[in-house]
């Protein structure tokens, strides 16, 4: 009721009895949450199958949080619940899963015969993930999205999982006790944890749209990489990985023979070698 000497002056009565405005509540998305969620439980599993000295499910384990941790952000960008929330969670999830489980994989698997060599590299693998994801998180803005910096943490992940998956599959047990094996398991645990916080530009497949259509002849492709994976999934996927993680590398040479930066990281939208930053 407003005042009738003045209409736009509210009376005392009103003043004293509205009520107070509650703040909203904020919620969480449920969905992509799940999948977050069921990427860390899997890299929680690998870890606990580990332990129980079962390396083949500890690769599954690993491979499925690649996948799971590959859908979350497609499912909350396909549904509009993107949220600073699940931005936390996930990397709190990829530092579990492609951080802390296959540092301690690799330090049970085959690490552990070197002594303070074996947890040196599982440190090294596990501080360098941290470092990657950290960096990952503040250079948005300012990165390429055509390419990571460095080899992502999953592919990095991969490749340890990928090791252990093939010399598990060809009957190759109690690495740790073989020190050949183990100074195998030394070297790819060390590449693959430096190769993550270099500046090397490793391929994103971000502007890749599924939206687009496409020539026949890539899903032909896709068809034949499927049936090739299904020949010898452990050797196949070792070896893709591997390449991936050797392809930074040679993006590097070429562009530093060609004369063009090789540095993903921009500071302004105005200089010419910076197009394509800020997408």
């Amino acid at each position: 009721m407003t005042d009738p000497k003045n209409p736009l002056v509210e009376s005392d009565d009103d003043i004293e009895f509205r009520e107070p405005v509650r703040p909203r509540r904020k919620g969480i998305y449920i969905l992509p949450n799940l999948f977050t969620l069921a990427a860390l439980f899997s890299g929680f599993y690998a870890i606990v199958m580990a332990m129980n000295g079962r390396f083949e499910q500890s690769a599954y384990g690993i491979f499925s949080a690649m996948v799971l941790d590959s859908l979350d952000g497609r499912v909350a960008r396909m549904t509009h619940t993107q949220s600073t929330f699940g931005e936390q969670m996930d990397s709190l999830s990829d530092m579990v899963s492609f951080g802390a489980a296959p540092a301690l994989i690799m330090y049970i698997w085959g690490l552990q015969g070197l002594g303070k060599w074996g947890w040196f590299a599982s440190f090294v693998y596990c501080a360098a993930a941290a470092l990657r994801l950290a960096r990952f998180n503040t250079n948005l803005a300012v990165v390429d999205k055509r390419f990571f910096q460095g080899v992502p943490s999953p592919a990095a992940a991969a490749i340890l999982a990928g090791l252990v998956w093939v010399m598990d599959d060809a009957g190759y047990k109690d690495v740790y006790t073989h020190l050949n094996q183990a100074w195998l398991a030394f070297g790819v645990t060390l590449y693959a944890g430096l190769t993550m916080v270099t500046n090397v530009p490793f391929y994103s497949f971000k502007d890749v749209s599924f939206k687009r259509s496409v020539p026949f002849i890539v899903i032909v492709a896709i068809a034949l990489l499927i049936a090739v994976i299904n020949i010898d999934p452990p050797r196949v996927l070792f070896f893709l990985f591997c390449v991936y993680g050797l392809s930074g590398y040679a993006v590097y040479i070429y562009k530093k023979v060609k004369g063009r930066p090789v540095s993903v990281i921009a500071t302004s939208t105005d200089e010419p070698d910076e197009k394509g930053l800020h997408h």
